[in-house]
């Protein structure tokens, strides 16, 4: 119903792709939390980071489920830091860039990040805001030919080795909604720092916490129109939080396929895991809802990339698409017994590295929130314009 030949041959591809040069370097990563450049490159050289970024640019302009195949891949590597780095750049740096971006900064950010020799982080999230977007206190000031750039920004992805940063500030401080503006920042800046957060999971990423000291921003770098921040954080939220989704239930069959192939290797009183019925129901049912949030989520990118407006759709898919995969991921670790909590075996680290699905991208309340407004309330959320 949703993929071609062509999607399953990109699946087969990808999938060699990141056994051959990404798997041999994970648990390096895991260690170190850094990413080396020259994956990046790599990735950019097969076309990787452009999958859904105009010709003009240097992508390939495919449809959306491309990106879906390329998701799914990435959780099954058993590294959720990696991955999210990856997505990272290509679906929030890139995302605003592609949409908001004037044809010089496209020239001189977008082509450069499709082919993997520029990073990009997206920074909104601040040390006193959390989900509250348009409770944020960064501001930017106009001072002659450049913005002011004062705040902090925290919990942002790719915030330590990237190139550029995709930041939202107060560019009116009278305004809440309408005072929201975007911009590109070059990571030399001049009063920008960057300091590193250590996380329970997502080791192989780099997060940060991110200060800005009177940092001088060029008008021209100013992304799309200036007060016209929140609505293009909206709308891009709906995007992430369906990729998120999507990670999420990929993840969750990682396990479940694994907890499956060790079940019927793994030997108890006599006969194989999988044949106790207490066990294998609790296969079905983990199963069952593996299925229920992927075709789902298959249904949302789908209206998606026909161009619909899905934030409601978007928010309930995250929502349960997330508790789904650390639920199923718990009884998983469960399955394997003592050596589910075993650091050698990938539950542990997928344990860890899931907890963060219901926090990253909107909290689980705040989408609860949303979801209320438009069910009860009869809120609607309309695209920027």
């Amino acid at each position: 119903m949703y993929f071609t030949e062509e999607h399953e041959a990109f699946r087969a591809s990808f999938k060699f792709f990141l056994q051959k040069e990404v798997v041999p370097h994970i648990e390096k990563w895991e260690k170190t939390g850094t990413i080396e450049r020259f994956i990046w490159k790599k990735f950019g050289e097969m076309g990787y980071l452009g999958l859904t970024t105009p010709e003009k640019y240097g992508g390939l302009d495919l449809d959306f489920f491309y990106t879906v195949i390329f998701l799914e891949e990435l959780q099954k590597i058993n590294s959720g830091g990696f991955a999210a780095a990856i997505w990272a750049h290509a679906y929030l740096a890139m995302t605003h860039l592609n949409e908001e971006a004037s044809e010089n900064l496209k020239q001189k950010y977008l082509t450069p990040s499709v082919e993997g020799d520029m990073i990009g982080c997206l920074c909104i999230t601040e040390p006193f805001g959390g989900s509250d977007v348009a409770g944020m206190r960064s501001t930017a000031i106009r001072k002659g030919d450049s913005y002011i750039l004062n705040g902090s920004k925290t919990f942002i992805t790719n915030g330590v080795y990237s190139d550029y940063l995709i930041v939202a500030a107060k560019t009116d401080l009278s305004e809440k909604y309408k005072g929201i503006s975007l911009f590109i920042v070059d990571r030399k800046s001049l009063g920008l720092s960057a300091t590193k957060l250590d996380k329970l999971g997502w080791r192989a990423s780099d997060t940060a916490e991110i200060a800005f000291d009177n940092v001088e921003v060029p008008l021209q770098n100013l992304l799309g129109e200036e007060g016209k921040g929140f609505p293009y954080i909206m709308q891009h939220f709906a995007s992430e939080r369906l990729i998120m989704a999507v990670n999420a239930h990929a993840r969750a069959e990682y396990a479940l396929d694994y907890t499956v192939k060790y079940m019927q290797e793994r030997n108890a009183f006599g006969k194989p895991l999988d044949k106790f019925q207490a066990l294998r129901h609790k296969v079905a049912e983990m199963a069952s809802r593996i299925d229920m949030c992927k075709e789902y989520n298959y249904s949302i990118a789908k209206r998606l990339d026909d161009s619909q407006y899905v934030v409601k759709e978007a928010s309930m898919s995250k929502l349960l698409s997330t508790k789904m995969a650390d639920e199923v991921i718990y009884d998983a670790l469960q399955l394997l017994g003592g050596y589910g909590y075993m650091e050698e075996y990938p539950l542990a680290r997928l344990s860890r590295d899931s907890r963060l699905g219901p926090i990253g991208g909107g909290t689980s309340e705040i989408l609860k929130e949303i979801i209320a407004k438009i069910v009860i309330d009869n809120k609607e959320y309309k695209p920027a314009t």
